[in-house]
């Protein structure tokens, strides 16, 4: 089912519902955002956490492409890249400086985007301990949309686009895991039947499936 043929399956029942939802959590796609704006009017839309995270870092390892495609394609040195510091044992840290070493820009790139990551992962903040972090979050995107690097330029242009999503993360700590899980449970019943050609019958067997 795509996006843009999706509606309530009771647009009148569906309304009144969906002006009771006060928040709504969900990855980067401006078009369920749009959807969301349209039938969830009073609901706030926060960021998922994750996939704000997963975003950083395609870009990230997209951008370790360009400046050194040789590197790159180190499977040691892409599982090393891909954790966050503190994940890292003492000898993995001391080996991916040891490389980081010999490549001084992305070494810059890398502690920016460590730093960015631990403003990410912080949680229950209030208003007031908001608007520090708020202000480095931005500052920290203005500098990607002018680092002149294209992969880091866009990572700038998505996270400026999402800041209000991305912000309210450090109040709420909801996440769409759930979803997530609705969502491989219903790719497995599709591919147990080899497809659905009715989308009714799909629906009926994901209800009961995923009641």
């Amino acid at each position: 089912m795509s996006s843009s043929s999706w509606k309530p399956a009771n647009s009148s029942a569906g309304s009144v519902a969906g002006a009771k939802v006060r928040l709504v959590c969900m990855d980067l796609s401006s078009t369920y955002r749009s959807l969301v704006r349209k039938y969830f009017p009073n609901a706030r839309i926060v960021a998922d956490r994750f996939h704000v995270i997963r975003l950083m870092n395609h870009h990230f390892l997209a951008c370790w492409r360009d400046l050194d495609p040789a590197g790159s394609k180190n499977r040691g040195l892409l599982s090393l890249m891909r954790r966050h510091r503190h994940n890292l044992k003492p000898e993995q840290l001391a080996r991916l400086m040891n490389y980081l070493a010999a490549q001084p820009v992305l070494e810059l790139i890398y502690r920016f985007k460590q730093r960015l990551c631990y403003l990410l992962l912080k949680k229950h903040r209030s208003r007031k301990q908001c608007q520090p972090i708020a202000a480095r979050f931005l500052k920290a995107v203005q500098q990607l949309r002018e680092s002149g690097l294209a992969q880091l330029a866009a990572l700038g242009e998505t996270l400026y686009t999402w800041r209000n999503e991305i912000g309210l993360m450090w109040r709420f700590t909801r996440n769409n895991s759930m979803t997530e899980g609705f969502h491989t449970k219903m790719e497995l019943i599709n591919r147990q039947a080899y497809g659905f050609r009715n989308f009714k019958n799909y629906r009926m067997r994901v209800k009961v499936l995923c009641a």
